[in-house]
């Protein structure tokens, strides 16, 4: 040790000196993710050869084109149910306004009804335990804009029990037309009249221009005999 420390004092000497090629660090990375890259490729392909001599690769295969059937065939079937879905929500859809219409007609029709019994209450408490009389009530007319007459009459028979009538009503309109008498009958002449207890009938009648109605007059026949008779006056 002391021989090799004196020999350098007394000689001229320098230090080892190692020369390395200097390579820059992203090529350093370059080249190391290339050679990973390889042996990751290296590994695959040895992995996929594994498999196939295994056989692994080909149930692999057949079990993949079975599932895709399989998801097909749920399609399918989704499809079937999502119409079937359809057309029930469309069928319950005018089933439900179906019933609502004769929800609103069966509410109209017992409106009605109670109207009816109401009437035909009143009228039985008008009417005398024995006889055999028709009337006529509630006989209206009036004239609507000047060229048309609605009318409507209450006929009547006042006794319980009565037997079916069966005749017409014969309405008569009378006034002035140009400053004349004048009088006219129902359009479609005498209507039938056919009833029990009570019967309301109305309608309406074109006037001639500048007619001026001054009476209504409605009367009941049976053949030739007359049963009732009424008149209104109307305003000039």
């Amino acid at each position: 040790m002391r021989w090799k420390l004196l020999r350098r004092r007394l000689t001229i000497s320098a230090p080892r000196v190692a020369v390395r090629s200097a390579m820059p660090w992203p090529l350093r990375w370059v080249v190391a993710a290339v050679v990973l890259g390889f042996c990751g490729a290296i590994g695959l392909w040895a992995f996929e050869l594994g498999k196939g001599l295994a056989g692994l690769d080909k149930g692999a295969k057949e079990e993949l084109v079975q599932l895709r059937a399989e998801v097909d065939r749920l399609r399918q079937e989704r499809d079937k149910a999502q119409s079937v879905f359809n057309t029930s929500s469309s069928l319950i859809t005018a089933e439900r306004a179906a019933q609502e219409r004769l929800a609103a007609q069966v509410r109209q029709l017992e409106a009605e009804n109670r109207s009816l019994r109401d009437d035909l209450g009143f009228f039985e408490k008008l009417m005398p335990a024995s006889g055999n009389t028709l009337a006529i009530r509630a006989l209206q007319a009036e004239v609507l804009g000047g060229a048309q007459l609605k009318w409507q009459v209450l006929v009547i028979q006042p006794v319980r029990n009565a037997p079916e009538f069966r005749g017409q009503l014969q309405l008569t309109l009378a006034g002035t037309l140009d400053g004349k008498p004048w009088s006219m009958d129902l359009p479609g002449g005498a209507q039938d009249l056919r009833f029990r207890q009570y019967r309301r009938l109305e309608g309406m009648v074109d006037l001639p221009e500048q007619a001026v109605v001054q009476n209504v007059s409605a009367k009941v026949v049976e053949g030739s005999a007359t049963r009732a008779v009424q008149s209104i006056k109307l305003g000039a």
